[in-house]
């Protein structure tokens, strides 16, 4: 999956009805940093949730997260070089696997299929994603 360097801000929100129409709520913290300009026009991204107990665990990071001075929540919970076993949780529009670490932190790796767990080495941080290419492929029985 392609990302544009564009990427203004990566967030979890849910879609709540109103009325006739849906709304996804933008965290007022994207606009204070200045990421996103109210009243202008953005493309938005819809990628489906982990599981319910992937969520309970990603919610109470989350909480965590909102206690913490807002450069240390901004950090992303990656570095280049580092290595990580995860599973590919879906597939892009190009085919490259897509994975989450912590709080929900968007991870690219290319050459993967959904469903398959893997060794990354984290090649790429951006501030909103990081891109990593496969170390070794893991059997779900180690």
């Amino acid at each position: 999956m392609e990302i544009s360097d564009q990427l203004r801000c990566l967030f979890s929100a849910n879609i709540e009805e109103r009325g006739d129409s849906y709304v996804v709520e933008v965290p007022e913290q994207e606009i204070q940093l200045g990421d996103v300009q109210e009243g202008e026009t953005y493309r938005v991204a819809v990628l489906p949730s982990p599981s319910t107990e992937e969520s309970d665990v990603i919610d109470d990071d989350e909480t965590e997260a909102d206690t913490q001075p807002e450069p240390a929540r901004q950090t992303p919970p990656v570095e280049e070089g580092e290595q990580r076993t995860v599973e590919i949780e879906d597939l892009g529009e190009q085919g490259d696997g897509i994975t989450r670490v912590e709080r929900g932190f968007v991870v690219i790796v290319p050459d993967t299929e959904q469903g398959e767990r893997v060794t990354v080495e984290i090649t790429d941080v951006r501030e909103n994603v990081a891109f990593a290419e496969v170390v070794e492929r893991v059997s779900y029985y180690e």
